[in-house]
């Protein structure tokens, strides 16, 4: 899954579009090197994503698009921030 989609439908950012325009601003960290909105997101990867001067770590747990917006945390899990 590309990383801009996998943002949106884990909900941490709201929009595909607002998720492309992070990653081309290169804003978006996959284990540690800026990644393009293309990029193919794997299990295991940790994504930085910095949102003003509050970045967000994450480590993916699932790239399978959840059935619900309930379960769309269940994804990913919190490093720091």
């Amino acid at each position: 899954m590309r990383i801009d989609k996998y943002l949106k439908v884990s909900r941490l950012i709201k929009r595909r579009t607002v998720a492309n325009e992070v990653a081309d601003a290169g804003r978006i960290l996959v284990n540690g090197k800026p990644a393009k909105a293309s990029y193919a997101v794997k299990e295991g990867d940790v994504i930085e994503i910095t949102f003003g001067n509050n970045p967000v770590k994450v480590r993916v747990l699932s790239t399978l698009a959840p059935a619900g917006k309930d379960v769309a945390r269940e994804m990913y899990e919190v490093i720091e921030g």
